[in-house]
């Protein structure tokens, strides 16, 4: 087992991995040992699982094998032409699947932040056998509750980055700023590094593949669900409506809603402690 030291030591690159799954290239990170931990990062630009979870690391590795998984279309993974001609929950959930066979892991727990949430559902419905728990954070995937902020700010910000005159660092500082409750944390150097991962040639082709991704609202599969779900939600989410938060607790077969207050959509970022203390609590039972 690492040491915490080791830990809070370890680097992008020395944890870098690949893996051709499902004949997709798959580019994830690896730390620590024990039972796996899989962690899914958001849809936004520049959004990498090493960006989103590297400040988990501490926590969620010290007695697990944490795996941070880059989704086909973001940070070093492929994005295949024929995805665009899937469903999008449903695919994920198979790549996650194809994933997992190609690291021989016969389950495991799974945490996904906005988008990722979406990718561990799809998980969860169509393969419930790789599923011990589910964490989602944030995570929307139905537009059936109508009493709620539209556009909600965040994801207004993410259609907007790539629109118009393209790409500005402006537009990434908007977009991160609405992602948090306290923007503090957010350094210019955070700020410029996101923005260099969502404007390089890579990013900037996927992104325009994944503008014609098929999407369907997914609350006719909601009930479906039987993997232990924890939906955490920070009270100013500007990007998840807790309202559909609230949908889910009653649709899904077995969940519970942790809400943190004076929180954005980055609840593993703004209160990491806490997060990662109620995720390895609820792993446990």
């Amino acid at each position: 087992m690492a040491t915490l030291q080791e830990l809070l030591e370890v680097t992008d690159e020395s944890t870098s991995r690949e893996v051709v799954a499902g004949g997709i290239r798959i580019h994830y990170n690896e730390v620590g040992e024990g039972d796996p931990i899989i962690c899914i990062h958001g849809g936004g630009p520049g959004a990498t699982a090493w960006s989103n979870f590297r400040g988990n690391v501490q926590d969620l590795a010290l007695n697990n094998r944490m795996i941070m998984f880059d989704m086909p279309g973001w940070g070093r993974s492929d994005y295949p032409e024929e995805a665009l001609s899937q469903e999008w929950i449903g695919w994920i959930g198979k790549v996650i699947n194809d994933f997992m066979e190609a690291l021989n892991i016969e389950s495991a727990d799974i945490i996904g932040n906005s988008m990722g949430g979406q990718a561990g559902l799809g998980l969860a419905v169509h393969y419930p056998h790789r599923v011990k728990h589910l964490v989602m954070i944030g995570s929307q995937p139905t537009n059936v509750v109508f009493f709620q902020p539209t556009p909600q700010e965040a994801l207004d910000n993410i259609v907007k980055f790539y629109a118009g005159e393209g790409p500005t660092i402006e537009k990434m500082d908007r977009l991160a700023k609405s992602l948090v409750y306290d923007s503090s944390r957010l350094t210019p150097d955070v700020i410029q590094e996101r923005f260099d991962v969502a404007t390089q040639p890579l990013a900037l082709e996927q992104a325009k593949m994944r503008a014609r991704q098929h999407r369907i609202d997914y609350y006719p599969y909601l009930e479906q669900n039987a993997a232990p779900t924890l939906l955490v939600w920070g009270q100013e989410d500007k990007g998840g409506a807790l309202e559909v938060g609230l949908l889910m607790l009653k649709r899904f077969q077995n969940a519970r809603l942790y809400v943190i207050s004076k929180c954005g959509h980055w609840a593993q970022v703004e209160y990491r402690e806490e997060f990662d203390r109620v995720c390895l609590d609820f792993f446990k039972t």
